[in-house]
């Protein structure tokens, strides 16, 4: 293993992208309608108080539409909505052309077959450089009882081999 010092954007994103994280499209109603981006950077963040974090760049359109609403759910991905990932992260197209969706508790789009969905409001932003850093507090959630995660890792979708399959094929 080689140590570098380099700290140049692609060299971080290699390296970050070891790291294999879930995808999800944080969705939120406006007055334009439905609005939502697709995002990597999202965790749990505390169960007492419930709640999550993520992080939209600086440059996202639709963060401040969403932070506006004051209210937004986090659809988890599963492994078939590959395609989702990628609508929700193109700008100045409408995402939500051919997605079907129902109104969270909120009222936010809680995308169909997500493999778990979080309806959130606001709680608080920080400063995450190029990056906001979004707090959000819990109010409703559900989760699918199968399917499998959608995962980004290295800069390509991909999927879990659960331990069964491995076992069988190793023989």
């Amino acid at each position: 293993m080689t140590v570098t010092s380099d700290l140049a954007p692609r060299r971080l994103r290699d390296i970050f992208g070891t790291f294999a994280s879930g995808l999800t499209v944080i969705t939120g109603s406006t007055a334009d309608g439905p609005a939502g981006f697709t995002c990597q950077s999202f965790a749990s963040l505390s169960l007492e108080p419930a709640l999550v974090t993520f992080s939209p760049a600086r440059t996202s359109t639709t963060w401040p539409v969403l932070r506006k609403a004051g209210s937004f759910t986090v659809n988890i991905l599963p492994a078939e909505h590959q395609h989702l990932a990628g609508q929700f992260a193109r700008s100045g197209a409408d995402k939500f052309a051919g997605v079907s969706h129902a109104a969270s508790p909120l009222g936010n789009p809680v995308l169909e077959d997500a493999l778990a969905w979080i309806d959130c409001e606001l709680h608080a932003e920080y400063d995450g450089g190029d990056h906001t850093i979004v707090v959000a507090a819990v109010r409703h959630l559900s989760a699918r009882q199968d399917g499998e995660p959608l995962l980004f890792f290295k800069g390509r979708y991909g999927g879990i081999t659960p331990a069964e399959r491995l076992l069988e094929a190793a023989g």
